[in-house]
């Protein structure tokens, strides 16, 4: 099953700055061969359900070898049977809403 993803992964009892733990996950993300886009406040995923869950957990793997000893993260997950959906579908859809007339 496809499955969107916006995941966050929060490192705690690190230093202020999490960019070196985000370019941690990045790298097992892109590793695993998924799609995915950083935003200011998570990354968003699109891929098979188990190769983005088995993605996620080497990202609290990575980011505990980095010295975190405790991570919270946050995930949102959407999956549809009707159509395959990608994150582009979604941001194209918006985009079509956003400019029609009013």
């Amino acid at each position: 099953m496809k499955a969107l993803v916006n995941l966050q992964v929060v490192p705690i009892g690190t230093e202020v700055s999490v960019s070196r733990y985000v370019a941690a996950c990045e790298r097992v993300l892109a590793e695993a061969g998924l799609s995915y886009e950083l935003h200011a406040n998570g990354t968003n995923i699109e891929g098979e359900w188990d190769p983005v869950f088995a993605a996620i957990r080497r990202c609290h793997e990575a980011v505990h070898a980095l010295g975190a000893p405790r991570i919270q993260t946050f995930i949102s997950v959407g999956t549809r049977t009707d159509r395959d959906q990608s994150l582009r579908d979604k941001v194209a859809a918006l985009a079509r809403h956003r400019n029609a007339p009013r």
